[in-house]
């Protein structure tokens, strides 16, 4: 005979769970009595108060004990899953199909189904082997051209739709004419544009090449921005950086400064010039060993020559790999570099005291090539310095220095292997313990400025830092392995691209690309293909005012992937 503990106490897993949600929410007893009540961990009967809330628990009519209620299934029915499993489909993918075909079978039906039909269960696969990605965004087999046409009325989010700010910047810089002066090569499958766009979006995006495949991948976004349907594999990406020989690298960078000086971004009367060593850690016995001044010890390594505009501080010129036997020259090739893509102006150039040679400094002079530079001292130099009495003090006009009024001393003097006389500045006061030995052929400029012109040196170094944090120059070993030289070629593409953009934002003219990236080009956007426009639409942040104010109706408002097709930027 049943009697009270009938309810208080139930055996069939029905009426446990219809005893307990009862419990919590007509006797409003507390959750941890209910559960430990009826046996339930805390954590599971909150489950199945969310589940009851949300209509997934049905006690309409409950299962009979001992009895199983199977759904007889038509032949048809099972004749279709048989034909969809042969092509290797799941047990979830057939219910879906069958969903989409008004026939409502659940997975563990289809489940007994394959089992009755001789069907073994399918090996657990990855996503990539099935075909999506964790958003169940699809993989395609391999990356290929696409036009706007294929993607019209399509809309998805992009983690990396912040590169499509630099859209209007590349189409002012006419990125389609660097390329075909450049003479880059291309696949069959994906053309030259293409493949330069996509190591162009991975360097703005300022992720480390060894994640870059992992992160970006799969991005649609980035896709589009490259005029593709997915940036292409690592592998490609690498095996195409090794194809281009130096002409190309050399053609690009010529290319671009051609076109950034039309749109009159380099002042060109004041160059830095300095090297940088970018470390490698592997076993390849090809690299030299070189001095790196950020770990202060000599080591394996590219060793790497950048110039800079003194003025807007926007690196203009890099070569790569140099030997220790080609070092000394390295300013000479690079004023050839510049005399064909800047004429008319013979600039200023700045750099330290091994950077080259007496003999090459008496070359500049004879090109009429000022230059500003320090002389190698040493103990007897040193010494004579403490026998000057006839110091001069004089004031470096510069808001941020922190030794504005040092002492000079001004001489000419002669050096093995320059031919004549040159200027000689002596600098003290200056916040370094040992006096400075400026040496420079210009004889005209006012030795304040010389020595503020020098001491602006660090602005290379400070680019060069940003290059290395930023835009991971010394990234040497990873899976997509760059030839350096091509490497360093986009950090100066991607670097005067940050620079136009913070030249837009009202209040962060001056700020660098970590912070302009942080601020307003990192994050999610959904990208809408409408009518032939790319629509990019950004979430709710505290700069979208800025990006708002910027004055987008005078830049050439284009996607240059896309075969420049109409680009639509808004800031909710």
């Amino acid at each position: 005979m049943r009697d009270r503990t009938f309810f208080t106490h139930p055996q069939h897993d029905w009426q446990k769970r219809y005893e307990a949600l009862r419990a919590s929410f007509v006797e409003r007893l507390p959750d941890k009595i209910v559960a430990d009540r009826f046996g339930y961990s805390h954590g599971y009967f909150r489950l199945l108060k969310h589940q009851f809330r949300h209509g997934k628990i049905d006690f309409s009519e409950p299962v009979p004990e001992g009895k199983s209620q199977r759904r007889k299934v038509p032949s048809a029915v099972r004749q279709q899953i048989r034909s969809w499993r042969e092509q290797n489909l799941s047990a979830g993918e057939i219910a879906e199909l069958l969903t989409e075909d008004g026939i409502e079978l659940s997975v563990r039906t289809v489940e007994r189904v394959l089992a009755e039909e001789g069907f073994p269960k399918l090996p657990r696969r990855t996503r990539r082997k099935i075909g999506v990605t964790v958003q169940r965004a699809t993989i395609p087999d391999r990356s290929e051209v696409v036009a706007v046409d294929d993607l019209q009325g399509q809309r998805f989010d992009s983690a990396g739709a912040g590169v499509f700010l630099f859209a209007p910047f590349l189409a002012q810089l006419n990125i389609d004419k660097i390329v075909h002066s450049a003479s880059l090569p291309g696949s069959k499958v994906i053309p030259a544009k293409s493949y330069l766009l996509s190591f162009l979006a991975l360097k703005l995006l300022g992720t480390e090449r060894y994640a870059h495949a992992g992160d970006h991948g799969f991005d649609l976004g980035l896709g589009i921005f490259a005029g593709l349907n997915v940036l292409p594999k690592c592998t490609a990406m690498s095996s195409y950086s090794y194809s281009l020989d130096a002409a190309h690298i050399t053609g690009l960078q010529q290319a671009f400064v051609r076109q950034a000086s039309r749109l009159g971004l380099y002042d060109g009367s004041i160059l830095n010039l300095d090297f940088h060593t970018a470390p490698h850690f592997g076993d390849d016995s090809v690299l030299e060993k070189h001095w790196a001044g950020a770990r202060g010890k000599v080591m394996k390594g590219a060793l790497c020559l950048f110039a800079q505009d003194a003025e807007s501080k926007l690196l203009l010129y890099s070569a790569a790999d140099i030997q220790r036997s080609e070092a000394d020259d390295q300013v000479l090739s690079f004023l050839s570099f510049w005399q064909k893509v800047y004429r008319g102006v013979n600039p200023t150039l700045v750099f330290d005291s091994k950077l080259t040679t007496y003999r090459n400094l008496s070359r500049l002079n004879e090109r009429q090539i000022k230059f500003i530079t320090l002389r190698r001292r040493g103990r007897k130099l040193l010494k004579e310095a403490e026998k000057i009495k006839d110091w001069k003090r004089i004031h470096i006009p510069h808001a941020k220095r922190k030794f504005p009024n040092p002492q000079v001393h001004e001489s000419t003097i002669e050096l093995n292997g320059y031919d004549g006389h040159i200027r000689q500045i002596i600098v003290r006061g200056n916040g370094h313990q040992k006096p400075a030995f400026l040496i420079t052929n210009d004889v005209e400029t006012p030795v304040e400025l010389v020595v503020g012109t020098y001491s602006r040196r660090w602005r290379v170094e400070n680019g060069i830092r940003e290059a290395v944090d930023f835009f991971h120059l010394n990234s040497l070993s990873s899976p997509i392995l760059t030839k350096i030289h091509f490497d360093i070629a986009l950090t100066m593409v991607a670097d005067t691209l940050y620079s136009m953009l913070a030249g837009k934002l009202r209040g962060f003219e001056e700020c660098d690309a970590p912070k302009v990236f942080r601020h307003f080009v990192a994050g999610k956007g959904v990208v809408k293909i409408q009518n032939g426009t790319i629509t990019v639409s950004y979430p709710k942040r505290a700069h979208n005012p800025i990006l708002r104010a910027v004055p987008w109706s005078h830049l050439p408002r284009k996607v240059p992937g896309l075969d420049g097709a109409p680009l639509k930027l808004i800031f909710s």
